[in-house]
């Protein structure tokens, strides 16, 4: 069977511009040598900006998207030397600090039928320091705009903190709730137009589908979809900080396999596993073996020690403050079970870059195909406990209301943020205090000119 081809990466970029060639230099690693480029390029964001740029959004986010636009390809041509792979930038979109940038390489771009794009802030007062942005798509296989393959991407990042384990799975329910798809395009595939039914698909699943339609919301599971889900997700490997005698116990890479510091006895303690075992968190996702050691918090040591090209295999340099946990992490829903043609998800790779002199996280980056064939009708929602036909929480209808007050929270602050934590903010306000002052000075002189 023919497969698309994604390449998924989660960064959390510490609020830096990226350092170009790093990033390029190592974005692809975790693409086998034998895989061709990847028809889909998906890069999941978080930390995207200091405060007053993110709220601000717009083109204050220009500088550190065209960084990123510009680093991918670059490393489509440090892999494919010769040029002949390029890639076009489909979605550009942020929540906030979060933000969510999808790829297309350059000679299937025009396969994409239509887009989606959605957004919610979970953190203070419901804004975007922390929060998710998804895009849905549809790419074509027949060349007919509604015989699609339906894809989620959603870039999440939620509470952080050890003991903040329940607030990270109320983030979860949130974005559930609240990050709400509002194209009809993305919901009537499969649906006749004119009497909202099909034949092949009995009464239960005909309303379900065309009460999608009516509504032209969708939350991140919808039946016909595939999902993606991806970020800084703060589980930790402890409910607690650690102590000053626990950094002897981190891990490093000299252990052997087995050794109470080898990294894999620390991810026994993973919040995340636990969480999703209990379906607390995370419903119906699955996510690839972890191999690879944790990907957070690197000291800044670690970080300057890469930017003048240290050995970073030699010695794992962690914050004494954080225990080191996988906090970066990707997780997918796999194929419905009424999709009998094909097993799973085809996982490629799936494993952590190297760090990056500008970020305390070292990036996750996932290879993975899905089949080139839209996910079949669903069955009857009764005759299945599929996640896509029964999502955990329902939508909450006051959504839209919540996400607008939120904004005009984020702009307020935003603008509040870039007065006095930049340096162009800086310089409007001693412009503007200035300009007050001699407007003053000139009103004085003309009163006490008239007298």
């Amino acid at each position: 069977m023919e497969e698309l081809s994604l390449y998924i990466v989660t960064f959390n970029c510490a609020r830096n511009v990226i350092h170009r060639e790093q990033f390029s230099t190592h974005l692809l690693d975790v693409l086998p040598p034998s895989k061709a480029a990847p028809e889909l390029l998906v890069l999941n964001l978080q930390e995207v900006a200091p405060i007053g740029y993110a709220f601000l959004g717009g083109s204050f986010l220009a500088h550190y998207f065209d960084a990123l636009n510009a680093a991918v390809n670059a490393a489509a041509q440090v892999r494919w030397t010769g040029g002949e792979v390029k890639y076009v930038n489909l979605v550009t979109h942020n929540s906030g600090l979060t933000a969510l940038l999808v790829f297309a390489r350059s000679d299937v771009a025009g396969d994409i039928a239509w887009i989606d794009t959605a957004e919610v802030g979970v953190g203070v007062h419901e804004m975007g320091n922390k929060g998710a942005v998804g895009a849905r798509l549809g790419y074509t296989t027949t060349g007919r705009a509604n015989e699609t393959v339906d894809l989620t991407f959603v870039a999440a990042h939620i509470a952080p903190m050890e003991d903040a384990y329940d607030q990270r799975n109320q983030d979860w329910r949130s974005i559930v709730e609240r990050l709400v798809f509002t194209n009809p395009d993305n919901t009537t595939q499969g649906v006749d137009a004119e009497e909202g039914r099909d034949d092949d698909v009995d009464e239960d699943a005909g309303l379900l589908l065309r009460g999608e339609s009516s509504t032209r919301q969708s939350s991140m599971f919808t039946p016909r979809s595939h999902l993606f889900f991806a970020g800084d997700l703060n589980y930790r490997t402890s409910d607690s900080p650690p102590s000053p005698e626990d950094y002897a116990r981190f891990p490093q890479p000299d252990a052997h396999f087995g050794d109470p510091i080898h990294h894999s006895q620390l991810f026994a303690k993973d919040q995340l596993t636990r969480e999703l075992r209990a379906q607390n968190t995370l419903h119906g996702l699955s996510e690839a073996p972890i191999e690879f050691p944790p990907t957070y918090k690197y000291s800044s040591k670690a970080q300057k020690a890469t930017l003048v090209g240290g050995d970073q295999a030699r010695v794992w340099q962690w914050a004494k403050h954080r225990w080191p946990s996988w906090c970066d992490r990707i997780l997918y829903l796999d194929l419905p079970p009424w999709m009998k043609d094909s097993n799973h998800v085809n996982i490629h790779g799936y494993d952590a870059l190297p760090l990056f002199s500008t970020s305390d996280h070292r990036a996750v980056a996932l290879a993975v195909s899905v089949p080139l064939k839209p996910i079949p009708r669903p069955p009857s929602p009764s005759s299945t406990d599929d996640v896509r036909l029964h999502p955990p929480f329902s939508i909450d209808p006051n959504w839209k209301a919540k996400r607008a007050t939120a904004r005009t929270k984020e702009i307020i602050i935003g603008g509040l943020s870039y007065l006095a934590l930049t340096r162009e903010g800086n310089g409007f306000l001693l412009a503007g205090t200035i300009s007050l002052i001699g407007c003053w000075f000139v009103l004085q002189s003309l009163l006490l000119g008239d007298m």
